[in-house]
């Protein structure tokens, strides 16, 4: 069976807020030693899928030096499949920016066709799973369907929030639904697709002429071919499945690998997420240090008395003296300086806490919103940051100016324009 794997990452997260203002959501670190895409590429190799096309747009230049040449993925090949990241690009006829998810795939079918597949199996780059696709395959052979649907249980009172399919007892789908506002079923989109290859070229042939199209998978061509009566199924999913697409989300889905068990095994040896790490000396915890309930990462160095407690400190991150690290994700190379508190918050690579102060806020009253800190961004010290803030990326202590009291209130944002 010849398939090949079409991963969308040209995602712009703008829900990220300032974690993708630099970088395309899929390239977002995460657990420590990952990037977000690291899962669905792992999940491909583990799979046994080694031809795997990488659509770029938003950003990709982290993204394009994180996969390479694909060597962490057992990716770096040149006959027999292997990785490749594709961008849009200005042509002489109809190539041009992405409308939608099915057009990102219209424009690079040449390079689809190429070693005749028999399945596309189409991927988005930004969500933390792990599934054996060869299992997928099998349902989709089985059911002799032309294209099949992942689904993943969600709670009813949260199926407004979500695509929803609903099937009949053999998992036929008889309806797909965008965020409906009384769903008929609690089956969501989890937007991992695989289709028969000259399925997919016809459908997407047709949809391009079609000038009411969004040109997208989940807006017009499933709901499409559930209207004409397609053979298309859903694949249920029992799995962890998350879309990190809310700075809520990415925090959670940390807090999840927190939990005992925890919710995404990550010492599964029999299923690795593979990665390109960098060369960093081991952790070091300075005399009195103590860590409670976290993950602490290579190159990572906690000074004399702080206090690491649920949080997920990435590599190179250095605490320093007496200072606290609450409920929090903190990624590479970050500072936290002496007798500073972080709590409930999401701290960008090479930002910097300053000495003595205090950014978001953990109540027992409730949970309030993470605060965010932005890439290369410094906190003044002494400065007091409210729950729920968004600093933009490379600030410094004139861009607190408006603050003089050197309190920053809770919900709101300096250097960074929240979009819709």
């Amino acid at each position: 069976m010849r398939v090949k794997a079409v991963i969308l990452a040209g995602g712009e997260g703008t829900r990220l807020a300032t974690l993708t203002a630099k970088r395309a959501k899929p390239a977002v670190p995460f657990a420590g030693k990952y990037r977000i895409i690291d899962f669905v590429l792992s999940n491909c190799v583990n799979s046994g899928i080694n031809d795997v096309l990488v659509l770029t747009q938003y950003r990709p230049h982290s993204l394009n030096d994180h996969i390479g040449r694909g060597r962490p993925w057992d990716l770096d090949r040149s006959f027999t499949g292997g990785v490749q990241l594709l961008q849009p690009y200005k042509g002489r006829y109809d190539t041009d920016w992405y409308l939608g998810t099915a057009d990102a795939v219209t424009q690079n079918l040449n390079f689809i066709r190429r070693g005749r597949p028999e399945y596309v199996l189409i991927l988005s780059g930004d969500h933390i799973y792990q599934m054996d696709y060869e299992v997928l395959l099998q349902f989709h052979r089985e059911k002799q369907a032309e294209a099949t649907i992942c689904v993943i249980r969600v709670p009813m009172d949260e199926a407004s929030r979500y695509g929803i399919i609903d099937t009949d007892e053999e998992y036929r789908v008889r309806d797909f639904l965008e965020k409906p506002a009384k769903p008929p079923s609690n089956l969501a989109n989890m937007g991992v697709y695989i289709f028969n290859y000259a399925t997919l070229e016809r459908l997407l042939s047709e949809d391009r002429e079609l000038e009411n199209s969004n040109h997208d998978f989940g807006k017009d061509i499933l709901p499409r071919m559930v209207r004409e009566n397609m053979p298309i199924f859903a694949f249920p999913y029992g799995g962890y499945w998350i879309d990190v697409g809310t700075v809520e989300a990415y925090w959670e889905a940390h807090m999840d690998l927190l939990k005992s068990p925890p919710s995404l095994n990550l010492n599964d040896r029999t299923w690795i997420i593979h990665t390109q790490s960098e060369e960093r000396p081991p952790a070091h915890f300075h005399a009195g240090a103590v860590v409670r309930n976290s993950m602490v990462t290579h190159g990572t160095v906690v000074h004399k008395n702080a206090v690491i407690e649920n949080s997920v400190l990435s590599p190179g991150v250095v605490v320093g003296p007496n200072a606290i690290v609450r409920d929090s994700v903190v990624l590479t190379d970050a500072y936290i300086e002496a007798n500073a508190v972080v709590e409930r918050c999401i701290l960008d690579k090479i930002s910097v806490v300053g000495e003595g102060a205090h950014v978001g806020e953990i109540s027992e009253m409730g949970d309030f919103g993470i605060t965010c800190v932005g890439k290369n961004a410094h906190v003044p010290p002494g400065f007091r940051i409210g729950h729920g803030v968004v600093l933009g990326t490379d600030l410094r202590e004139k861009d607190y100016a408006a603050y003089p009291d050197r309190i920053v209130p809770n919900n709101t944002s300096i250097g960074y324009n929240k979009k819709k």
